[in-house]
C-alpha cells in the first residue's frame, strides 16, 4: 500500500501524458464534483472534447470554476496533462490567490504504455509524436515542481497505481476539535511577573523545575491558554516567559501563535541579517545570561494562526480577515503577524495600520494583539488584547467562551513606547452597514436560514431611511403573531379550545394565557442614565413601533422614559439584573392614542351603517304596509342594523381621550434585554408586575392564567376566563408556551404565541356581519399557513437579534436581522389574520 498525503484544502494538479491514467486515477480517488477536467470543459464549449480551438476558453472557464471552489474552501482537482511549465504556473498562481496549498500528483507512466492506450481510443486522432513530446516535457518537469511552488509532490509509478491510498491531512492551523474553555493572553513582551500574576488570577497553578524555574501552569478545570504572540523583547525577563510558554505548549496546556517579534528573533538565531532594535537587543542579552533550551525549534514551529472550537474562534497575532481563516500561504502568515498597513508612517515613524476589524463581518470571533491600546474593545466580533503591559499598562486575558476580560496592572513601565499609548479606536460597529441590509440575502438565525427578497429589502430600507429612529436604537422588532387554528365551535371563528389544542399537539405541557391588550405594540429601550446610552444623540432610550418609528416626539419620549426609569429604579431592577439598560416588550394604551387613522376608517363604516340602515328599514316598512312581501329583506336589514351597532360598540370600547401622556399607559409583558429573552414567561410577568406595583399610573397589569393544554378541566377553566374577558370588552388572549420564547419541537421553533381574539373584537377585523353563518363558513377556510410561516421566520430573526445584542455582537449583525424582520413584513399575507 502506497499512501499519498493530501491537505484537506488544496488544489490538486494531476500531471501526466495523454494515456497515463489521470482520469482513471481521478475517478477512483476523488468525488466527481471535485474533479475539473480540461476535456470536459472543451466539451461544454464546443460539444467536442478534442476540439483544440477552444482550449484557451476551456482553461479560462476551468480556472474560474476552480477559483470559486477554492474560495468556498473546497478541495479541487484539475485533470489535464499539465506537463508544461506555463500550464502549471497558472494553477500555482490560482492556489496562491486563494491561499491554499498546490499539490502535484504525477502519473509517471512509460511513453509506450501511454501510446498503446491512446492508439486504441477512437476519440484520440493524433500521432505518437504528440505523446513523445508530452513525455519529454514531463521528464524535464520532474525536477522543477518544487521550485515552481508545489508544496507536496507525489510521483506515482505504474506498479503503484493499484495500491494507492489517499490520506487527508489537516492543516497545522486547524484545531477545530479543541472547544475550550480557553484563556487568551495578550502580548507579554518579557513581562514574566505580570504573566505569572495573570495566570494565578485566572486560576492556574504554577509548576517548577528542579532549579525553581516556572516551566508549566495547569488549570484545575482543564482550561487551555492561548498566547497571541510577542512573548519576547522590551521586557525584563523574556527567557522566563519563553521557558514557561514552551513548557505549557509541550505539556498540552497552551497553544501559541507567532508574533512579529518571535519571527525576528528566529531570524537572528538563524544567523540572518536583522536590525537589532525594538527590544531585540535586550532579549539577546537576557538569552546570553539565561539560555533557553530548544528555543530555535520552538520558534520555528510557531504557526500564523489557529482556528478553534469548530471554527468559532480564531487566534492570530495581528488579527486575520475572514477569507484567510484556515488558509496557508505567505500572504496569510504576513497578515497574521504584521497586520495590514496603508503604506504610510505616522509622526513617530511607525506604520499606519489599516483598520481591517472595522470591515470584518465573519462569524468567527477573532482575538489578537500587536497594536497596544489603553483598553480592549470589541469591534465587529474582534478584540485586541494588547493593552501595553511592557509600556506600563496592563496584561489582559479573555476568558472564552465567557467573553470576560481579566487584567493585571504592570509592575512598572519597563520600556518607553515610541508612541504614547492611545485609547482604543472608536467602536465603529455602531455604524450602519448598507451591504448588510440591501439586496437578496440569506440570513442565518441559528434556527435556520431566512431568505429576504431584494424588493422587500428595498421596502424596509425605504421605511427605515424615511421614518424610523436612528438604527442604533433598533436592536429588535416584534415579530408578527399568528392566530390559533380556526375554531369549529358554533358562532366562533377563534376559540380557546383550538389554541390550547395546537400546543397540546406540539407536546407543550404548560402554557400561559395572557390578556391581549387592545393598544399599539411598543418597544421600550430605557437606559439607566444618559451615560449608559449606546447612541450618541443625547437620548436616554427610545419608544418605537413595530416598524421602528418613534411613538412620540423627543420631549414626550423622554418624559415617558423618565417614568419607566424611575419605576425600574424603585423596583430595584438595575441592581438585581445587573444592567444599565432594559428592553421591554409592551402594549401602549389606549389604542386610540396612536390609531386615529384606523378609527376614522371604522367610524366611517359605523356612521354609514347607522345612517343608511334605518332609512332602508323605513322604506321596507312602507313597502310592507302596501302589501309587498319584504319580510326577508326586513330581517336582513334588522340584523344588519344590530351588527352595525355591535361593530360601533366594539371599536368605541377601545377609544378614550388622551392629551400628551395623560391617559397613556404601558402594559409590559416581557423583558427581552440584555440577555433575558430566554427566561420563562413566569419570570417576565413577575418583572412586569413589579413595574406596575412601582408605578400603577404609568403601567397597566396583564391578567393571565396558567394551564395544561391537554387537561379538559384546564381547557374549560381557560374558556370561562376568556369568555368573561371578551364579553366584558376585552380583545382576547395570547397563548404562549410557559417555558418561554425559545421552545422548540420536532420541526424546530414553536410559535412564540397564538392569538385568540374575542367574537366581538373580530367584528372590527372582518366586518359588522361576519357572524352570519354563511360568512363564518367562508372564513373558516382562511389559510393560516403563510401567516404562521411568516411569524416563525420573524421570530427566528428576532431571537437572533436579541442573542447578538446580549453577546455584545457587532451592530451590523443586529441591523441585518432587524432589517430582515421589517423586510419580511412586505410578504403578501392577509392583514386580518
Amino acid at each position: 500500500m502506497t499512501t499519498l498525503d493530501i491537505p484537506e484544502l488544496a488544489l490538486v494538479v494531476l500531471v501526466g501524458v495523454t494515456g497515463s491514467g489521470k482520469s482513471t486515477f481521478a475517478r477512483r480517488h476523488f468525488r466527481p464534483t471535485q474533479v475539473l477536467s480540461s476535456d470536459a470543459f472543451r466539451g461544454l464549449l464546443a460539444d467536442d472534447e478534442n476540439d483544440q480551438t477552444v482550449t484557451a476558453d476551456a482553461f479560462e472557464a476551468l480556472h474560474y470554476i476552480a477559483g470559486k471552489r477554492l474560495r468556498g474552501g473546497r478541495l479541487t482537482v484539475v485533470d489535464a496533462t499539465n506537463v508544461q511549465n506555463h500550464a502549471r504556473a497558472g494553477l500555482v498562481r490560482l492556489a496562491r490567490e486563494h491561499d491554499v496549498l498546490p499539490v502535484a500528483i504525477v502519473l509517471d507512466t512509460p511513453e509506450p504504455t501511454c501510446w498503446e492506450r491512446t492508439r486504441v481510443r477512437s476519440d484520440r486522432a493524433f500521432g505518437r509524436e504528440v505523446v513523445r513530446r508530452q513525455h519529454r516535457d514531463l521528464r524535464r518537469s520532474l525536477g522543477s515542481l518544487g521550485r515552481e511552488g508545489f508544496r507536496k509532490i507525489h510521483v506515482v509509478r505504474p506498479e503503484q497505481v493499484d495500491s494507492i491510498e489517499l490520506r487527508y491531512e489537516k492543516l497545522f492551523n486547524d484545531r477545530r476539535e479543541l472547544t475550550g474553555p480557553f484563556d487568551v493572553i495578550g502580548d507579554v513582551h518579557g513581562c514574566f511577573d505580570e504573566l505569572l500574576s495573570l495566570l494565578t488570577e485566572l486560576g492556574y497553578t504554577a509548576e517548577r523545575d528542579e532549579r525553581g524555574r516556572v516551566v508549566n501552569a495547569v488549570h484545575p478545570a482543564g482550561r487551555i491558554t492561548l498566547f497571541v504572540g510577542d512573548l519576547v523583547d522590551r521586557g525584563p525577563d523574556s527567557p522566563a516567559v519563553l521557558r514557561l510558554v514552551m513548557g505549557m505548549v509541550a505539556a498540552g496546556t497552551a497553544l501559541c501563535v507567532a508574533g512579529n517579534h518571535e519571527a525576528k528573533l528566529l531570524k537572528k538565531l538563524q544567523g540572518r541579517n536583522v536590525q537589532v532594535r525594538h527590544g531585540l537587543a535586550e532579549t539577546l542579552e537576557q538569552l546570553e545570561r539565561d539560555p533557553v533550551d530548544g528555543l530555535e525549534p520552538f520558534l520555528n514551529g510557531l504557526i500564523s494562526h489557529y482556528v478553534l472550537d469548530e471554527g468559532r474562534l480564531v487566534i492570530a497575532h495581528a488579527g486575520l480577515k475572514e477569507e484567510y481563516h484556515g488558509r496557508a500561504s505567505g500572504r496569510v502568515r504576513s497578515f497574521a503577524m504584521f497586520g495590514d498597513t496603508t503604506g504610510e508612517t505616522d509622526e513617530y515613524g511607525l506604520p499606519v495600520r489599516y483598520p481591517w476589524a472595522e470591515e470584518y463581518r465573519g462569524k468567527a470571533m477573532v482575538v489578537y494583539g500587536h497594536t497596544p491600546t489603553v483598553e480592549s474593545e470589541w469591534v465587529n466580533n474582534t478584540i485586541c488584547l494588547d493593552t501595553g503591559c511592557v509600556f506600563g499598562g496592563k496584561l489582559t486575558a479573555l476568558r472564552y467562551p465567557e467573553r470576560q476580560l481579566v487584567t493585571v496592572p504592570a509592575v512598572r513601565e519597563h520600556y518607553t513606547p515610541a508612541r504614547p499609548l492611545a485609547p482604543a479606536a472608536p467602536v465603529v460597529n455602531r455604524a450602519l452597514d448598507l451591504k448588510s441590509v440591501t439586496g437578496r440575502r440569506h440570513v442565518e438565525t441559528g434556527h435556520g436560514t431566512v431568505t429576504v427578497r431584494a424588493e422587500h429589502s428595498a421596502a424596509a430600507l425605504e421605511v427605515m431611511s424615511r421614518f424610523a429612529l436612528d438604527p442604533r436604537w433598533l436592536v429588535w422588532l416584534p415579530p408578527t403573531m399568528a392566530p390559533a387554528s380556526t375554531s369549529t365551535v358554533d358562532g366562533y371563528l377563534e376559540h380557546p379550545g383550538a389554541a390550547l389544542a395546537d400546543y397540546a399537539a406540539a407536546g407543550v405541557g404548560q402554557v400561559v394565557c395572557e390578556e391581549k391588550h387592545m393598544g399599539s405594540r411598543a418597544v421600550v429601550l430605557v437606559c439607566r442614565s444618559p451615560e449608559s446610552s449606546f447612541a450618541d444623540d443625547g437620548a436616554s432610550g427610545a419608544i418605537y413601533t413595530r416598524t421602528g418609528r418613534s411613538f412620540f416626539g423627543p420631549e414626550l419620549t423622554e418624559e415617558l422614559l423618565a417614568s419607566v426609569r424611575t419605576a425600574a429604579t424603585k423596583a430595584g431592577l438595575w441592581e438585581e439584573l445587573g444592567t444599565d439598560w432594559l428592553l421591554l416588550d409592551c402594549e401602549l394604551l389606549p389604542w386610540s392614542a396612536k390609531a386615529d387613522t384606523l378609527i376614522q376608517q371604522y367610524a366611517a363604516v359605523g356612521a354609514a351603517g347607522r345612517a343608511v340602515l334605518p332609512a332602508a328599514l323605513s322604506v321596507a316598512s312602507a313597502a310592507a304596509s302596501r302589501g309587498l312581501d319584504v319580510s326577508a329583506l326586513q330581517s336582513r336589514l334588522v340584523a344588519g342594523r344590530s351588527d352595525v351597532e355591535a361593530f360601533t360598540s366594539a371599536y368605541r370600547s377601545y377609544v378614550r381621550p388622551t392629551s400628551g401622556l395623560d391617559g397613556v399607559t404601558l402594559a409590559p409583558f416581557a423583558v427581552l434585554g440584555p440577555g433575558f429573552y430566554d427566561r420563562d414567561h413566569g419570570w417576565h410577568l413577575s418583572i412586569a408586575d413589579r413595574l406596575v406595583e412601582a408605578d400603577p399610573t404609568t403601567f397597566t397589569p396583564t391578567r393571565r392564567i396558567v394551564a395544561d393544554p391537554s387537561s379538559p378541566a384546564d381547557v374549560a377553566a381557560v374558556t370561562d376566563w376568556w369568555l368573561s374577558l371578551t364579553e366584558s370588552g376585552g380583545e382576547g388572549m395570547v397563548v404562549k408556551p410557559y417555558a418561554g420564547l425559545t421552545v422548540t419541537g420536532e420541526r424546530g421553533l414553536l410559535q412564540p404565541g397564538l392569538k385568540c381574539r374575542g367574537r366581538e373584537y373580530l367584528r372590527i377585523i372582518y366586518g359588522p356581519g361576519y357572524t352570519a353563518p354563511a360568512q363564518l363558513d367562508r372564513l373558516r377556510h382562511r389559510g393560516l399557513g403563510r401567516k404562521r410561516g411568516l411569524a416563525l421566520r420573524e421570530h427566528a430573526l428576532g431571537l437572533a437579534a436579541l442573542a447578538a445584542v446580549a453577546a455584545d455582537g457587532p451592530l451590523w449583525r443586529v441591523h441585518e436581522l432587524v432589517f430582515a424582520i421589517l423586510a419580511s413584513e412586505s410578504e403578501p399575507v392577509d392583514p386580518r389574520l
